[in-house]
């Protein structure tokens, strides 16, 4: 089939596009990471006389990060709808964030749809695979506090502990609210069969659109986290709102990515924009942690349970193209997550300004030593 002229030009334009946003994402990331860790270099004598300032500092500065993350997002067209809970009822309380796993690009649809919950983002912990510490983020990640786990049965006991040992150094000494993990261990593609394959021999539901959860690190966060007299007590809900910042974890947020035609959005794509305009949706239900179980079996069921219902919203959502309203309700009501380009515009500036500020201040000492 011959090539029309149209087409073509659609083509080169698109592929001149990606090389310009790629030749931009690489600016961003020699200016921005670089300038974070030296503002952070120079702020060491804070730290010392006051810890907290320096952590609400680097916060900050983790926040616009993300924030540059998200906007090579949302300048290609690649936005976020939000349904279920709103989340910022609860954004000045510490939460776990459990979310299925389809691909890279999750991680950046929650940095983008994350923004816009006041101070959740500057105050958050992350656990991911180890395998981006060796990233050009995994600098930021590791100073920021993030854990990285390493996947595989040979490893998982000792990872256990270390994350124990992490969050006990630094959740609380770092005033982290927030922390997202990913429960199925992998993504949706490469743990499907073995998923369905242990559901098969262990008598459980045939999930399609998600895995089945591993308990450890849930376990590990809740634990740690939460208050001994929450898990598993009937406090009513409005006074673990007024008393969160003494009583530790105070809800878990079951978050579920939806992308159209199951289709989902990975990092490349996300740099390069080569994909048309898409609206990924993101559907929350917030849980309070002391109708969470503690013991094993019945935390394992639980979690499992959640995970049963991620299946049925996701088979809905790619059936409709919307997710099903909550119970008792005849429509679900969504909410379109905006960015403001100004704001956007204002921190990519800084960035670029921050570079050139400390390429000329290297200048000036190279010229004053040598």
């Amino acid at each position: 089939m011959a090539v029309t002229l149209k087409q073509a030009q659609r083509v080169g334009y698109t592929c001149l596009r990606a090389l310009l946003r790629f030749a931009f994402m690489v600016a961003n990331n020699l200016v921005a990471i670089p300038s974070y860790v030296l503002y952070l270099i120079v702020l060491q004598p804070l730290r010392i006389l006051d810890s907290k300032s320096f952590w609400y500092i680097e916060g900050v500065l983790f926040k616009w990060l993300l924030a540059m993350v998200a906007s090579w997002g949302w300048w290609a067209g690649y936005t976020v709808v939000e349904w279920g809970d709103d989340v910022k009822a609860v954004s000045e309380d510490e939460a776990m964030v459990l979310v299925n796993h389809q691909a890279t690009g999750d991680v950046c649809t929650l940095m983008m749809c994350l923004q816009d919950k006041g101070t959740v983002v500057r105050q958050m912990m992350w656990l991911m695979d180890h395998i981006f510490k060796y990233t050009n983020f995994g600098i930021v990640s590791l100073i920021h506090g993030d854990f990285f786990i390493r996947q595989g049965k040979a490893h998982r006991d000792q990872q256990l502990v270390l994350l124990k040992d992490h969050l006990e150094k630094y959740y609380r000494s770092r005033n982290r609210k927030w922390i997202v993990l990913f429960p199925e261990g992998g993504f949706l593609r490469k743990r499907r069969e073995t998923s369905q394959a242990f559901a098969k021999k262990n008598n459980l539901p045939f999930l399609k659109h998600v895995t089945l959860p591993r308990l450890g690190a849930t376990q590990v966060i809740l634990k740690t986290l939460v208050a001994p007299q929450e898990n598993g007590t009937p406090s009513g809900g409005d006074a673990v709102r007024k008393e969160s910042k003494s009583k530790g974890l105070q809800w878990v947020i079951d978050t579920t990515i939806a992308y159209p035609k199951a289709e989902p959005i990975d990092i490349q794509t996300w740099i390069l924009g080569y994909r048309q305009p898409t609206v990924t949706h993101v559907h929350y239900r917030i849980f309070p942690v002391k109708d969470v179980p503690a013991e094993p079996e019945a935390l394992t069921n639980w979690l499992y349970q959640r995970f049963i219902e991620k299946e049925d919203l996701l088979a809905h959502f790619y059936e409709t193209g919307a997710f099903p309203p909550p119970q008792g309700q005849a429509k679900a009501i969504s909410r379109e997550m905006t960015l403001s380009n100004l704001w956007l515009v204002a921190i990519q500036s800084f960035a670029f300004l921050s570079g050139g500020m400390w390429y000329c201040l290297f200048q000036y000492l190279y010229h004053c030593l040598f």
